[in-house]
């Protein structure tokens, strides 16, 4: 059973991140200004960033929800799992930022890449955070079982850098490729949701 502090600490921690998302997400969809004009033709230049803000929202909705799954499993949070929390959010922070350079500048090269990178250290920041709490809950916990050999997590990683790489030469493929990962990650994990109900 938990003590009081450690589940305390744990929903605080939960209420903290999805407060930073919903207003990462608000921020982005801010950047999204209306064309002077009334006309549908108007709407054109506005694609590029319409599809930009689309694929962000996808990727922020992909780290809440599997975030929310992470959780559901986690029975209590020390120091370690606070700050290992907090440097995802920052790189989750910059993702209006990309977002926007890249729509803005029409998908080319370095912007496409500034995306791909901090896609990279979102991932990357993400898979310290499970091991930040299996560290907390240890190798034969249900946390643990869920997790598993996390195939997903380090396949993502290399595919960002394939992207990052490729976005010079063809920053279309590597906007492919963001969009391929997302895919992938789509439906939540169903192994947290098992251990959850368990």
């Amino acid at each position: 059973m938990n003590e009081p502090g450690e589940s305390m600490t744990r929903g605080r921690l939960e209420a903290f991140s999805d407060g930073v998302m919903a207003i990462i997400i608000t921020i982005m969809v801010l950047e999204l200004r209306p064309p002077h004009g009334a006309q549908l033709a108007d709407l054109r230049p506005l694609v590029p960033k319409f599809l930009s803000y689309v694929m962000s929202f996808i990727y922020l909705a992909i780290y809440w929800n599997n975030h929310h799954h992470l959780f559901h499993v986690v029975r209590q949070v020390n120091g370690r799992v606070l700050w290992a929390n907090l440097h995802l959010l920052f790189w989750l922070s910059l993702v209006p930022f990309v977002t926007a350079w890249m729509g803005e500048n029409h998908f080319a090269a370095l912007p496409v890449a500034a995306y791909g990178g901090v896609l990279l250290c979102a991932a990357i920041t993400y898979y310290i955070l499970t091991l930040a709490l299996l560290a907390c809950h240890g190798p034969n916990s249900p946390l643990a079982a869920a997790l598993g050999r996390d195939f997903k997590g380090k396949v993502s990683i290399a595919i960002y850098v394939a992207a990052i790489v490729s976005a010079a030469l063809q920053p279309l493929l590597a906007c492919a490729l963001y969009v391929f990962v997302a895919l992938m990650w789509l439906v939540p994990d169903q192994r947290m949701e098992r251990v959850a109900d368990r």
